[in-house]
């Protein structure tokens, strides 16, 4: 069978994987790699980070499916999240998020038809000092407005 990771990714998981003691501690980075090179969590990349830690496939998806940073679907190539919570939702938050979906022409939750960017409501991304807040990928950033998610959206394009 074919493999879905790089032989760079999978040596990556085999050095993870030497960091500590129990292969399971290994396996949220190990995930994120995969993630990181495929896009999402295909069931072959599973397979493949099951296979180089050692761990039976149904552990390594228990731990994929419970997260929700992980996907085991195809999601958008950049993931951007929009915190509601109360903070947020008070400064502004819900027409920072219907600008960014009209923008984007998608509901939370939905991938752009192109496949490039996926938005979703975040419970909380702790920086109400910030609020309201989003985060691009792994970039978080604050105070925003409609303005703003336009000015990010032109970076990601």
């Amino acid at each position: 069978m074919a493999r879905a990771l790089s032989a760079g990714v999978l040596g990556e998981i085999g050095r993870l994987r030497g960091l500590y003691a129990r292969s399971q501690s290994a396996l949220l980075p190990a995930l994120h790699a995969a993630q990181d090179e495929v896009g999402y969590l295909s069931e072959g990349a599973m397979q493949d980070v099951a296979d180089a830690l050692g761990l039976p496939l149904s552990e390594v998806t228990s731990v994929a499916t419970f997260y929700s940073m992980f996907f085991t679907e195809p999601v958008g190539r950049h993931k951007i999240r929009v915190c509601t919570n109360l903070s947020c939702y008070l400064n502004g938050s819900e027409p920072v998020l219907d600008h960014l979906c009209r923008r984007l022409g998608i509901r939370p939750g939905e991938t752009t038809p192109d496949g490039r960017v996926l938005v979703e409501v975040a419970e909380c991304l702790s920086a109400c000092d910030e609020a309201p807040v989003l985060l691009a990928d792994a970039d978080r950033h604050g105070r925003l407005t409609p303005a703003a998610v336009d000015e990010l959206l032109g970076r990601l394009e």
